[in-house]
């Protein structure tokens, strides 16, 4: 039953794309757990540079097996033209599987998204106004389309009709915007329904006889720890759960099932969108760090915000998806720097904590504690063991194994699967 999951421990965007990718092609099975296309995934093969928003990165390997798990919200349009896409790159898609159960983003999800984003004003979250959060919204009450319904013609017509009258009333009396017309909604969708139902199946089923028969199953999820909704920096924070525990519910799988937890951690810190950050750097370090990583995103192509690693941070994350390892990634970004920090704890209106804060304003008052080493001016993208790392960039991996309590399992030293440095195999 050997199983591995890639779980972000930052705020997302720390380069799961290629570790899922590098630890795909030992799979058998890969399965997305979680979330929609408002991420991606940035994977790079030889000079080619493939970008993925919904679908999982496994695709790029004609052997394996790729599911769109349960906890997904789904996409209709989003797909297909990923498919497209991917297809028109020379990758084969026949090898895909999307669980009936996953629930259907429709045009007045995204509307609403936005909608209900603008109304918000000063106090945006910074939502991607993919239609994600209105999506889940409508599957916690209750009231959603899943893809099962979806290519079932009849029953779908009636559910979508009910659904397109309810959130017309809302979006034309609440917001005063105009609303859809449901019978041009149907038959687009419906459309879309014919495509997509040959890759329907009930993937649980499909992950349990993986697991059973001991095929290697890789579980991916999009964002990141500090984005779930119940343990991340709430309200900037994305709908679902993109952690390990979030990881078996939307797989339909049992925790016991899980072996191997990977946390996926840049070599320093980025988040996108709003809320507090206390390592940022918002002056010329934090735009060096942001240039020389590419720090914009895959989906949204917004620059990202940078700092310094925060060890507090994760640390925290570590403990709620009970990692047993580290990928630490694009630490060739921090060539170059004469000095490098790591955030060791928290200085709060006077007093020290060494525990990440679940309150938001209690986090907004955080002022990093850090403690300094000296960097290394040696590029490192062509170092193939980690023996052959500069001695100043291997103190700094210790400093971080150290302070969090766990291995570094794996070293990114560019974005290409062969810059990879695997000091202990996973799979």
């Amino acid at each position: 039953m050997p199983s591995v999951v890639v779980v972000g421990a930052q705020w997302g965007d720390e380069g799961k794309g290629k570790i899922i990718d590098y630890l795909g092609g030992k799979a058998h099975v890969v399965v997305r757990a979680q979330g929609g296309n408002n991420a991606g995934h940035t994977v790079i093969v030889g000079d080619k540079k493939y970008a993925f928003h919904l679908l999982p990165s496994g695709v790029l390997y004609k052997d394996k097996l790729n599911i769109i798990g349960n906890g997904v919200a789904f996409d209709p349009e989003g797909f297909l033209k990923e498919i497209e896409t991917i297809e028109a790159q020379g990758v084969d898609t026949s090898n895909i599987k999307i669980d009936e159960r996953v629930h259907v983003i429709f045009p007045y999800h995204k509307k609403m998204d936005a909608l209900e984003e603008e109304a918000r004003g000063v106090g945006e979250i910074g939502t991607t106004k993919k239609g994600i959060g209105p999506c889940y919204m409508d599957k916690i009450q209750r009231s959603g389309i899943r893809l099962g319904d979806m290519i079932d013609k009849e029953d779908f017509k009636k559910k979508l009709f009910l659904q397109v009258d309810k959130k017309n009333e809302i979006i034309e009396k609440i917001y005063g915007s105009k609303g859809f017309n449901k019978e041009e909604m149907f038959e687009t969708y419906w459309g879309y329904a014919e495509k997509i139902k040959k890759y329907v199946d009930d993937t649980t089923i499909l992950v349990h006889e993986a697991l059973e028969s001991g095929n290697k199953v890789l579980f991916e999820g999009a964002q990141g720890t500090l984005l779930d909704i119940d343990l991340g920096t709430y309200p900037y924070v994305t709908s679902s759960h993109p952690t390990s525990g979030g990881f078996c519910v939307g797989a339909g799988i049992g925790p016991n099932k899980l072996q191997e937890i990977i946390g996926v951690v840049k070599a320093y810190t980025t988040r996108v969108g709003l809320g507090p950050f206390p390592t940022e750097e918002d002056n010329k370090t934090g735009d060096l760090i942001r240039k020389k990583g590419n720090e914009f995103g895959t989906t949204t192509g917004r620059p990202r915000r940078c700092g310094w690693f925060d060890g507090v941070m994760v640390k925290y994350t570590a403990r709620v998806n009970g990692l047993t390892g580290i990928s630490l990634m694009l630490l060739d970004v921090l060539s170059g720097f004469d000095k490098i920090k790591i955030c060791t704890g928290y200085e709060v209106e006077g007093k020290t904590i060494q525990h990440f804060p679940a309150n938001i304003k209690v986090l907004g008052k955080s002022k990093p504690i850090y403690e300094e080493i000296d960097g290394w001016q040696e590029d490192i993208t062509k170092v193939e063991s980690y023996e052959d790392l500069p001695e100043n960039a291997k103190k700094y991996i210790a400093k971080i194994e150290e302070y969090v309590g766990l291995p570094v399992k794996i070293v990114s030293v560019g974005p290409k699967r062969n810059q990879t440095i695997v000091r202990e195999t996973i799979f």
